[in-house]
């Protein structure tokens, strides 16, 4: 099979070389899947630069999510060959492979009718942002959900979900094809940022009352500004900070508008409650076949690709989510 290896930290287009390794042998407790499509992530760019806050030692494959069928399991095992799966390789043996053996706990059966491509491109999109909106924020029908970055990965997911809880959606994109991307995933009203100020947009469309809930994967001035137009009760998911500066709050600005900023870490609550990530994932996959929920893709690459694709996703130029074809 083929992998992805990086041997030395740099660039992606530097450090990865695609490399001939054996099949891996199928280990107890895990379940070895060929690979039909694999995600790829800012944080890939990350790892190959030694940037990310996990460092695995060289050589490692990057690569988080893929999509797949079962070639082969374990006795007892609660899959069955054939199977089309998610599934969340763990480094240093990670996804841009054509071939993975990934523990059981990190594998998740899909619906016949997703693709590859739209499998591989839903997993850690889709639970982070129905963890911050039904979990964390308790999004209720009604409510007014603003979505920052809508037409980017977990911002597009975010709409969408927000759309099937029945929330209004305003959601902020840069330039006029994001923005209609985000009206054609759903929302009710969408910001150019690069031309019109937010904030004086959610007020006008709330009647001074501000949004309800507020999702922010950008931080720094965006957070900032953010704070100006949340409702009486509202709750401000942070679940990243794509804009580079993480920012503070006053507290006594909080306190004086009652509102919570609430964290999203995702990862740990799936490590700390795999169960519950199972639940969250067989109700997204309910919400796929009723057609509520889709994956946005920006594009597909030929495997060989790889360095090319993280490199477009490097720009930050692109929409949705970039996906690998072995």
């Amino acid at each position: 099979m083929r992998s992805w290896i990086v041997n030395e930290l740099g660039d992606p287009k530097d450090v990865l070389n695609l490399e001939e390794k054996s099949v891996p042998a199928l280990e107890e407790g895990k379940v070895l899947i060929q690979v039909e499509a694999s995600s790829l992530n800012f944080f890939d760019i990350l790892l190959c630069q030694g940037k990310y806050q996990e460092k695995p030692p060289t050589p490692f494959t990057p690569g988080a999510e893929i999509s797949g069928i079962i070639r082969e399991v374990g006795e007892g095992s609660r899959f069955k060959v054939g199977q089309r799966v998610i599934a969340t390789p763990p480094l240093p043996n990670g996804g841009l492979s054509e071939w993975v053996s990934v523990p059981e706990n990190s594998v998740y059966v899909i619906s016949e009718k997703m693709s590859p491509s739209e499998a591989a491109s839903m997993f850690i999109t889709y639970q982070t942002s129905y963890y911050a909106l039904y979990h964390r924020a308790n999004l209720q029908k009604g409510e007014v959900l603003l979505v920052h970055a809508g037409a980017g990965g977990v911002g597009s997911a975010a709409i969408q979900l927000g759309k099937a809880r029945g929330a209004k959606i305003i959601a902020t994109a840069g330039g006029p094809e994001k923005v209609q991307l985000c009206k054609e995933l759903g929302a009710d009203i969408a910001i150019d940022y690069l031309t019109e100020d937010f904030v004086d947009v959610v007020k006008k469309e709330t009647s001074g009352r501000g949004a309800d809930v507020i999702y922010d994967p950008v931080g720094g001035d965006v957070f900032d500004r953010s704070r100006k137009c949340i409702a009486f009760d509202g709750r401000l998911l942070v679940i990243g900070f794509a804009g580079g500066r993480i920012p503070e709050a006053p507290a006594n600005h909080a306190l004086i508008k009652n509102y919570s900023i609430v964290g999203v870490h995702w990862g740990l609550f799936r490590r700390l409650y795999p169960e519950k990530a199972v639940e969250i994932h067989e109700d997204l996959m309910k919400l796929y076949d009723q057609g509520l929920i889709k994956p946005l893709i920006y594009r597909e690459f030929d495997f060989t690709d790889v360095p090319s694709a993280l490199e477009v996703l490097g720009d930050r130029q692109t929409y949705g989510k970039l996906v690998a074809l072995p």
